[in-house]
């Protein structure tokens, strides 16, 4: 696998949660939350070049039982745009649970309601991210999971 910098990405219709790897894409640290605003894709593009990131992750909501309902497919379709923009791999992820699981891990650590509302976002991209990496680190050269 070629090394180099992974953006994960947690879609949403206000905002936009952005996490990224090390170069070695081992670990994943939250970055920011953006408004999905007009000039979302010349931010995002610029942050890909300044971060020199090899390809992106984008979180896709499936639903409990796996299939692909209305915020999953806002979020391929933001995945497709997003590939068209920047000219990079990008990378559908399922990401079930990971706003609550980012909701939670925040509560422990004793944030207010109104501090966990600014950071839930991009928390929820470290989790996606992480997860994609950790998922990585089990595939051998071959491409087979490792064991």
């Amino acid at each position: 696998m070629k090394k180099g910098r992974v953006l994960g990405i947690d879609f949403g219709e206000k905002r936009i949660g952005l996490a990224l790897s090390d170069p070695s894409q081992t670990l994943a640290r939250p970055l920011l939350v953006l408004e999905n605003s007009k000039d979302l894709g010349d931010r995002i593009k610029a942050l890909i070049e300044k971060e020199e990131v090899h390809h992106v992750v984008v979180g896709i909501p499936l639903n409990m039982d796996g299939n692909v309902g209305p915020k999953a497919r806002q979020a391929l379709k933001f995945k497709e745009w997003l590939e068209k923009l920047c000219g990079r791999k990008v990378q559908g992820w399922d990401e079930r649970l990971t706003t609550v699981q980012a909701e939670q891990a925040l509560r422990q650590g004793g944030l207010s309601a109104g501090r966990r509302a600014q950071k839930v976002d991009k928390v929820a991209a470290q989790i996606l991210l992480q997860s994609y990496l950790d998922s990585r680190q089990n595939v051998d050269a071959s491409g087979r999971p490792g064991e």
